[in-house]
């Protein structure tokens, strides 16, 4: 078998059916294993490394997928391609949803944008949708929360998504004392007002429910001290976001 032929394998932590969590409708959801930020919330430490995963050809997955396929259509919904972060294991990413764009299935892509410059336009021809988590828009802060990443290379692919013309709906994780200072929401605001292609803008509460794999794994889980935000914290941010014109969930 030659290099041309080679089958293209990744390494995938687990998959999933969810309904209206990971893009529109009912979808089959893909965590691939690998991820450089670590998120101070991350509720999924076990998918940081990729040898944490099981080795997996994209047309493996595929035939996976394709079992569900009626099922998706018939549901409006499609497939995710989700992690860890998917973008570190870029070539894998972009024939999985090549395929599945073959296929007819919409299909998503969830990102932190980090990796951006690891998206080329064939994998971007075959995304249907990106998941954008912003993970703040003030650099320092994006600091706090990854603790290894900076902002500007999520911000200059969520303007390159835009120019294409690509459908995006931001994510952004509320944490009390962490990202909900009222200036740094205002400059997301700010920010996704600068972008037609932005369908939507998700305001996710943070919680504590991935703590006991920090415990099974040995670490420590940063931010166990701190608390879910209360419901009135969560609705004045979307409030504040949509003060931008934005439609906010």
């Amino acid at each position: 078998m030659t290099a041309t032929t080679r089958p293209v394998t990744g390494s995938v932590h687990s998959f999933d059916i969810s309904i209206g969590v990971d893009g529109p409708g009912t979808r089959f959801v893909a965590f691939l294993a690998g991820c450089p930020l670590r998120c101070r919330y991350c509720h999924s430490p076990d998918t940081w490394f990729q040898r944490a995963g099981v080795p997996t050809t994209a047309a493996g997955l595929v035939v996976e997928i394709q079992r569900y396929q009626r099922f998706l259509q018939v549901a409006h919904g499609g497939v995710t391609i989700s992690g860890g972060e998917p973008l570190q294991q870029a070539r894998f990413t972009r024939e999985v949803l090549q395929r599945c764009h073959d296929l007819r299935l919409h299909t998503a892509l969830d990102t932190s944008g980090f990796l951006g410059v690891r998206a080329d336009d064939e994998l971007l021809a075959a995304t249907d949708l990106v998941l954008l988590d912003v993970k703040s828009a003030d650099p320092d802060t994006y600091r706090r929360v990854t603790r290894t990443g900076e902002l500007a290379p999520t911000l200059e692919f969520a303007q390159r998504l835009d120019r294409m013309g690509k459908p995006m709906w931001i994510r952004f994780v509320l944490v009390p004392g962490l990202t909900d200072a009222p200036a740094h929401v205002d400059g997301l605001g700010r920010f996704c007002a600068t972008l037609g292609s932005v369908e939507r803008v998700e305001v996710l509460p943070f919680h504590r429910l991935g703590a006991h794999k920090y415990t099974a794994l040995g670490l420590e889980f940063p931010l166990a001290h701190v608390e879910p935000p209360a419901a009135v914290l969560v609705d004045e941010v979307r409030e504040r976001l949509r003060a931008y014109g934005l439609t906010v969930f």
